[in-house]
């Protein structure tokens, strides 16, 4: 595994060092508070839905992280050496280079196509540039590239210039050009942005395995940065890259990938000159049942992709193979509108193509790759069930679960962390919050844009297409997708508040209290025990009390009789185990019929009998005796009321 390039873009050490002390002291502040109340039996139902899922999100990981293990030090060290082999005995006849830039920096565009001139140049093989521009003055630089380094005979330029619709279109009409060339059969094609820097050896280290692998339709490198911004915009980026190579390395090991990257894949020029190939790439499109038919603006990698995965192909990822991309914010003072921006649009092209490639079934792609698409699509839900969970716990059962919350977001994000580094070659504290935004935050953006892919906008370009022209229409379309968005966020919700016990369907001793008495029974109600007790409103409360099973009565006299037991005969569950009365100066007092008070033991464990005042302290306390369960009474008094028994 080859090292990343020196000036891949990383966080100062002052950085590191502030998010060093700012986590110490998120670590001290959440041990010292940390209530051990959180970790009491009330505490089921929040260790439950956090656990499962996240038993279930990171074994999944885990395994991505393995099969990554697994590709980089057993499968990946054969593939090089065949590779490298082949390569010294032969090289392709003839070689394609598809480099599109758009209003790219001309310093940038300066250092992007001298590398890729120099590498041509040192590959040796009879190459022909396609340079895709959008200005007149990338032409001057390229001049200027061409005469520094000597005019190289083995290199031939050819100038595009784009419509201005994106990039899309100015692919398909280099694909064209290329195959009225009538190239050889051998022929292969590097496909890059114009703002991506290739390392030295690039092609070398990456056109071979074409000539080792006969079934190999595309391949993709490794990736690092030179940012232009600040210290965490610098390691947003590169943890987006150490993410992107645990995943493409797991997949690499089933020969399928989830993405041909932009920034640089190279190809069989067979393949990439098939007229439906270019078809594709100029007028990929999707038809819905409610945004109809819309062409795709971007994400020209992923239809390349998907062209490549239905006929068969198979692909592969080089990890040690860097390519650097010049990266800049589309808005260098705000981060999160600018990530926002990115995500979006990187997200959409995603959720675009995934569902037709899922519908291919597993056969073309093999059971990992293929449960790898279904689950971007659950992830992006099951992520958020994690913290509406304990935002729920939190604001209705206990607040102290945010702390178990927040110590749990620590742990996990820093393991995550250590395993990202441990691949990556480097290690930055700044990751492991960002691991939770970019989770947090990117399943919410996931969802937002699940309702509304057909919305497109490439900020660079600055165009948009996707929605009718219709104003009406697009009115239509976004009421439905407000409407669809909010109605399964609202079904997620409600299974969470009863899975969190927040919330608890009405059971028959409430529906009773809501429904009241009926006409006519107000007379024989009142001549009957129970009448003018509170013996529903306690047996309500034991049945459906707090999911901690503890619950703090009123300072007031409740008055019951052995009308309790025969309303919780019909209870079909009693979640409170304990009641306590109430604190300070004023007490709680339960006066109950000598009946009721066969069913009660002092704090000796005798059934209280007789008139009197009995005190059941907080230890050992009394207790409610019932059939199959017994209920702790503390803090409270008793007093035991002469008359029918």
């Amino acid at each position: 595994m080859s090292k990343l390039p020196d000036h891949t873009s990383v966080a100062s050490k002052a950085t590191e060092l502030t998010a060093l002390l700012l986590l110490l002291a998120l670590l001290v502040v959440l041990l010292t508070e940390l209530p051990s109340e959180v970790f009491s039996p009330a505490s089921k139902s929040f260790f439950f839905a956090i656990g499962v899922v996240g038993a279930w999100r990171y074994s999944w990981w885990f395994a991505q992280a393995l099969r990554s293990v697994w590709y980089n030090r057993r499968i990946f060290p054969q593939l090089r050496a065949a590779a490298d082999a082949a390569g010294a005995v032969a090289r392709p006849s003839e070689l394609y280079v598809l480099c599109t830039s758009f209003r790219i920096d001309p310093d940038v565009s300066y250092r992007v196509y001298e590398a890729l001139v120099r590498e041509v140049r040192d590959y040796g093989v009879p190459t022909t540039i396609f340079a895709s521009l959008s200005d007149r003055t990338d032409v001057d630089i390229i001049t200027h590239v061409m005469e520094d380094l000597g005019w190289p005979d083995n290199v031939e330029l050819r100038y595009m210039f784009q419509k201005g619709d994106g990039k899309r279109s100015a692919m398909a009409e280099v694909l064209r050009a290329i195959s009225r060339r009538a190239p050889a059969p051998d022929a292969l094609l590097v496909s890059m942005d114009g703002d991506i820097l290739l390392e030295p050896d690039t092609l070398s280290r990456s056109l071979s395995f074409f000539q080792s692998n006969e079934d190999l339709g595309a391949l993709t490198t490794n990736n690092s940065a030179i940012v232009t911004g600040g210290d965490v915009t610098k390691e947003w980026y590169d943890l987006r890259y150490a993410q992107r190579h645990l995943v493409m390395s797991s997949l690499s090991v089933s020969r399928r990938l989830l993405v041909l990257t932009g920034r640089y894949s190279a190809f069989r020029l067979d393949l990439a000159t098939h007229p439906s190939f270019i078809e594709l790439v100029e007028n990929d499109h999707v038809e819905h049942w409610r945004f109809g038919n819309f062409k795709f603006l971007s994400g020209d990698d992923k239809s390349t992709w998907y062209w490549l995965l239905k006929n068969g192909w198979r692909m592969l990822y080089l990890p040690d193979v860097y390519v650097s991309g010049f990266e800049e914010l589309p808005d260098r003072r705000r981060f999160f509108k600018s990530t926002t921006d990115l995500m979006r649009r990187w997200y959409g092209n995603m959720l675009r193509t995934s569902g037709r490639a899922i519908a291919l079934g597993p056969r073309p792609m093999g059971i990992f790759t293929w449960w790898s698409l279904v689950d971007q699509r659950l992830s992006m839900w099951t992520t958020l069930i994690g913290p509406m969970v304990a935002i729920l716990v939190t604001l209705f059962v206990r607040p102290s679960f945010i702390f178990a919350y927040a110590l749990w977001i620590l742990f996990t994000r820093s393991i995550s962390t250590l395993i990202l580094a441990w691949q990556r070659g480097r290690f930055s504290l700044l990751w492991i919050p960002l691991i939770y935004y970019n989770q947090v935050f990117g399943a919410l953006l996931k969802t937002y844009v699940s309702f509304r892919f057909n919305r497109q906008k490439w900020s660079r370009q600055g165009i948009s297409a996707g929605e009718p022209s219709d104003p009406v229409a697009v009115s239509r379309q976004r009421r439905m997708g407000h409407v669809l968005h909010g109605f399964f966020v609202a079904v997620m919700l409600y299974v969470l508040l009863l899975a969190t016990g927040v919330l608890q369907p009405p059971d028959r001793i409430a529906m009773a209290i809501l429904q009241g008495p009926v006409p006519g029974e107000a007379q024989a109600a009142s001549e009957t025990p129970g009448a003018g007790t509170a013996n529903r409103w306690l047996a309500m409360t034991l049945a459906d009390g707090s999911a901690s099973g503890a619950v703090m009565l009123p300072p007031e006299r409740l008055r019951l009789d052995e009308g309790l037991l025969e309303i919780l005969a019909t209870t079909d569950r009693m979640r409170t185990e304990r009641l306590t009365g109430a604190a300070g100066d004023r007490t709680t007092t339960l006066e109950i019929s000598p009946a009721l008070a066969r069913h009660i033991r002092d704090a000796n464990g005798r059934p209280l009998d007789g008139s009197g005042l009995a005190t059941c302290s907080a230890s050992p306390g009394c207790a409610l005796a019932l059939d199959d369960r017994t209920v702790s009474l503390v803090d409270l008094n008793i007093r035991v009321q002469p008359g029918r028994s």
